[in-house]
């Protein structure tokens, strides 16, 4: 039997990780495209507890009845038009000043007291509400931890092959910021707009006005704008692709 040399083994080892990730592969109608899916977010979910206990052991909660009311009865009618709400969810306002909002796999959701006094009202709470929650139906968190998971393996089973050849220390280098620009982070990007398509596809459905998720992102581009920033090496879309591309949506979807 002949030798297999390093470059037979990696064709053998590239082979059988591709067949491993079709396999992987699930259709998400919502997204109308498929996923690598090594985990769901069910699978997350341990992670996702310890992240949400160490969140509210580490930052200040607002107590105050009107926000909390207001953060609970958006989040649950979005909740609701998502199919999500055979879960228990958990909503907290926390006293930050920073106007951001998050949704943790497991029915865990926190909105920011800096956001609330950036939104005029609740339609525009709903766009940032509905974009978060539409992560979670896109499974989002799980593909991404799944491609971070795919390309840590395949840069691992190369390392080997390659040793410490010119190759292999190539490899390594290229394991850090390369493989973040060339891979994690574009899909991170078309996350983002997923998230804004479908987040006003939930905001409708809930009876909010769709249109004011527009009105919303073009407040926090004037609230917290990052000129000079260039979109290539950010995980957020800038906000004028952000804008032009949602803008886009709503007119198709008869929304404009």
């Amino acid at each position: 039997m002949a030798m297999r040399t390093p470059v037979s083994i990696a064709a053998f080892v590239a082979s059988a990780a591709m067949a491993a990730s079709l396999s992987a592969c699930a259709y998400n109608e919502d997204l109308g495209r498929s996923q690598l899916l090594l985990v769901d977010d069910a699978a997350l979910g341990q992670a996702a507890a310890q992240a949400w206990q160490e969140t509210l052991s580490t930052q200040r909660i607002s107590r105050d009845p009107q926000a909390n009311a207001r953060v609970r009865s958006v989040g649950s009618r979005i909740v609701l038009a998502a199919g999500l709400g055979n879960r228990n969810w958990e909503y907290v306002v926390f006293d930050n000043d920073s106007a951001n909002a998050f949704v943790l796999p497991g029915g865990r959701m926190g909105v920011n007291v800096g956001l609330l006094r950036i939104v005029e009202n609740d339609d525009q709470l709903a766009a940032v509400i509905g974009h978060e929650v539409a992560h979670t139906v896109a499974q989002h968190a799980a593909e991404r931890y799944s491609q971070t998971a795919a390309a840590q393996l395949g840069l691992s089973v190369a390392q080997g092959v390659a040793g410490q050849s010119r190759a292999g220390q190539a490899i390594s280098a290229f394991g850090g910021a390369g493989a973040q620009l060339g891979f994690l982070l574009p899909f991170s990007r078309k996350h983002e707009l997923e998230a804004d398509r479908l987040g006003v596809d939930l905001m409708a459905a809930a009876g909010y006005n769709p249109r004011q998720a527009v009105v919303l992102w073009r407040r926090m581009a004037a609230q917290g704008g990052r000129p000079g920033t260039p979109s290539f090496a950010s995980t957020h879309p800038s906000d004028a692709a952000r804008i032009d591309q949602l803008e886009q949506y709503l007119r198709a979807r008869g929304w404009g």
